[in-house]
């Protein structure tokens, strides 16, 4: 894959958040529009970003990647992917995850959810209702968070003690912009709040950080 053409730059920290009371690993997390639900191994908390206030939580396993899609929550627990209902916190239903307890990253997309594979370096688009893989992206670096924005694929990398947050064409793989994080800053969940900024996942630190997106200026 190709990575000379990309566009490297620092990421711009604007906020961080946490460490919270508790809670010694973010895995992955999403957006509602409001707050920031973040995984915690065994809770979901929803995080105001206002005032970095943690609203609420909710008891249910959560090991990894998390997706939002309009009205539930959507949460991966070992080997399963859990349908949440956020008001009630009641799982609706589960599918199994496609990489059978290597899933990382969660996203909700065009009608789909998307994957991450930790290890093995691939993002699946699957349908949320039988988890069944519907095409599959290879990647260069192990993928952490996943998240989709004005079209295109992001995803979070957390590799040795360097991480990242890199967009990539969809169909190739190919590294098009990365937004390098300082050294031993993980990133372990990653979503979109669908205008200028990413949330972050900050792994064993227990914070979320919130990242500025940058402008394009140039076309696809």
């Amino acid at each position: 894959m190709k990575q000379s053409a990309a566009t490297a730059s620092a990421a711009d920290i604007i906020q961080e958040y946490g460490p919270f009371p508790g809670v010694d690993h973010v895995h992955g997390l999403t957006f509602d529009g409001k707050n920031v639900w973040f995984a915690t191994g065994d809770t979901i908390s929803a995080l105001d970003p206002a005032n970095g206030k943690v609203q609420r939580t909710i008891d249910v396993p959560a090991h990894a990647g998390t997706a939002f899609d309009g009205e539930h929550l959507f949460q991966i627990a070992e080997k399963r992917i859990q349908k949440i209902d956020p008001k009630t916190g009641d799982v609706l239903s589960t599918i199994p995850a496609p990489g059978n307890g290597g899933d990382s990253g969660l996203a909700w997309a065009e009608g789909s959810l998307w994957v991450g594979q930790y290890r093995d370096r691939k993002i699946h688009q699957i349908d949320p209702n039988t988890g069944k893989i519907l095409r599959t992206i290879e990647t260069n670096r192990f993928v952490t968070g996943v998240t989709w924005v004005d079209g295109d694929l992001w995803h979070g990398t957390w590799e040795g003690n360097e991480g990242d947050v890199r967009r990539i064409d969809p169909k190739t793989g190919e590294v098009l912009e990365s937004l390098k994080m300082p050294p031993d800053t993980a990133v372990s969940g990653l979503e979109s709040d669908g205008a200028d900024r990413f949330y972050c996942g900050g792994g064993s630190s227990g914070k979320v950080r919130a990242i500025r997106r940058p402008k394009r200026t140039a076309s696809r």
